[in-house]
């Protein structure tokens, strides 16, 4: 069984940097947002704008590839414990969705370990780890809406939220993407906090989650879009060589006026379909790109804060996503599956005068990868075993040479040694979205995927050649050798981070 092992004497605070020297962390985390959103991407549309994101890159480390994590509350669970999916011991789905629970005993979340050692942690902002938040144990200062602990309220994600404040519960107004950003303003100025110690905040963002709702200020913006069509929205040759759901998914039709809108709507189990422009592919991703637009704007108020308060030379700044999704590519309209139009997101950190400032990083990193970074600048040691690697040396020569492939898994509704045996019954192997369990390693530009059903086909894809993973390279017999090598060094990543499944995994149907 998979359990975290707590270092003996690491909540000891013992020869440790002055709190001083010590680095704030402000860790800006939205919601199903994709890298494709974000203006200084070369990925994103002609169109969009996001010149405060675009600010922050421009002083610090803009990640080309990176992928924190599969849907909601796995990329959270990663967040909280540094750990794979599969590592995170006793977390559950429990009750009426998205009721979860899990035993602070088993899986310990980080923040009590950097709270013991004497920095002030705050979470403001969506949660989505079980009905227990953490308040007074992880957190001194917590605004959470905890979508777990009241399912009733869990698709209010922008407006008319159950949020408990520091343990009391209070029913708030307004649209949240700038209500936690006030919030969020108070607490780097000064708001419950003591001025004698380092902080870190994690601020999590409902946008840009469905229903994809933008501010009033910018519903007109964007009037004149122009989405090009994934070429693989229908099912077809396009699509061949892929595992078999996907081949089949299908949420996209033509209209009568030959336009192509969603078959019925966004489907999703807490939030009401709400389109504001029409059900089009060109309406939906206007919406979506609108809803970024507030997340632009907090961006800017975060740093104003941040300079005006005099903290700037001492506070690492980190903007990232739990997950990217997609807008048509294979058929999709989510995230969950293990495709770049999916699930990849942006990472940038600013911190100046201590990282690299305007560079962007070319090797993909993964959400594991934060946790261990965080302690790294915080000169803590470690708690426990950690799946990711400390992003430093990137972080102050992005073209360092970086060994670690990224390994990304999605394990359904399972967790810990949960995940041990891998499902046979197919609602509990498909129970995420109607997308079956797999793993997949990103090495340089080459991404090896595993659909974990007996019999299914492996795919690889050059994502320097093919960004759009369009052609199976494992079924081409020239790239046999490669298919094999990363077959192998994703069994050993496996193994490295005690994936309990690993020596249960189903066979495939490529060549060996």
């Amino acid at each position: 069984m998979i359990r975290f092992y707590l270092v003996l004497g690491v909540l000891v605070t013992a020869q440790l940097a002055s709190a001083a020297d010590r680095p704030n962390i402000l860790f800006i985390f939205t919601d199903d947002q994709s890298h494709r959103t974000v203006s200084c991407y070369p990925e994103s549309y002609s169109w969009v704008h996001t010149p405060n994101i675009d600010a922050l890159a421009a002083q610090g480390v803009r990640f080309t590839h990176t992928y924190m994590g599969t849907w909601c509350m796995p990329s959270r669970a990663t967040m909280l414990t540094g750990r794979h999916q599969f590592g995170v011991e006793s977390m559950r789905m429990e009750g009426v969705y998205p009721g979860s629970v899990y035993d602070p005993e088993q899986c310990p979340f980080w923040p009590k370990v950097f709270r013991s050692n004497g920095y002030t942690t705050a979470q403001i902002g969506k949660w989505h780890t079980g009905i227990d938040s953490g308040f007074g144990r992880d957190w001194d200062h917590q605004i959470v809406w905890s979508r777990p602990k009241y399912p009733e309220n869990a698709g209010h994600y922008y407006d008319d939220q159950i949020v408990e404040i520091d343990g009391k519960v209070e029913r708030i107004s307004g649209y949240t993407t700038d209500w936690y950003t006030d919030r969020a303003e108070r607490f780097i100025r000064g708001e419950n906090r003591s001025s004698e110690k380092p902080w870190y905040l994690w601020l999590c963002y409902g946008a840009v989650h469905g229903p994809f709702t933008p501010a009033e200020r910018h519903r007109e913006t964007y009037p004149d879009v122009d989405v090009p069509v994934p070429e693989n929205i229908f099912p077809g040759d396009s699509r061949k060589g892929k595992p078999a759901y996907v081949r089949k998914r299908n949420r996209w039709v033509e209209n009568a006026s030959g336009e192509i809108e969603l078959d019925s709507g966004v489907q999703q189990r807490t939030v009401v379909n709400a389109p504001l422009h029409g059900n089009t592919l060109q309406d939906w991703v206007r919406q979506y790109h609108q809803g970024v637009l507030a997340i632009d704007d907090a961006v800017g108020r975060l740093r104003d804060a941040i300079t005006e308060s005099g903290q700037a030379h001492n506070t690492l700044i980190v903007f990232a996503a739990d997950q990217g999704i997609a807008w048509g590519q294979n058929g999709f309209q989510q995230k969950i599956a293990p495709y770049d139009a999916n699930i990849r997101g942006p990472l940038i950190m600013s911190f100046p005068g201590r990282i690299a400032e305007g560079k962007v990083c070319e090797h993909p990193v993964g959400g594991t990868d934060l946790p261990p970074t965080f302690f790294a600048f915080a000169e803590i040691p470690l708690p426990w075993k950690m799946h990711g690697h400390d992003l430093s040396p990137l972080l102050k020569r992005p073209s360092h040479a970086w060994p670690h492939p990224v390994l990304t898994v999605l394990t359904g509704e399972k967790y810990g040694s949960d995940t041990d045996r891998i499902p046979t019954d197919r609602e509990t192997l498909y129970k995420t979205a109607n997308v079956p369990w797999w793993v997949s390693l990103l090495d340089g530009r080459h991404k090896y995927i595993r659909t974990l059903i007996e019999g299914e086909v492996e795919e690889l894809y050059d994502l320097e050649r093919d960004p759009d993973e369009l052609v199976n390279l494992a079924l081409q017999p020239e790239y046999l050798n490669r298919l094999r090598s990363m077959r192998e060094a994703t069994l050993a990543e496996l193994r490295r981070t005690d994936a309990g499944f690993v020596d249960h995994l189903p066979a495939f149907s490529t060549p060996q």
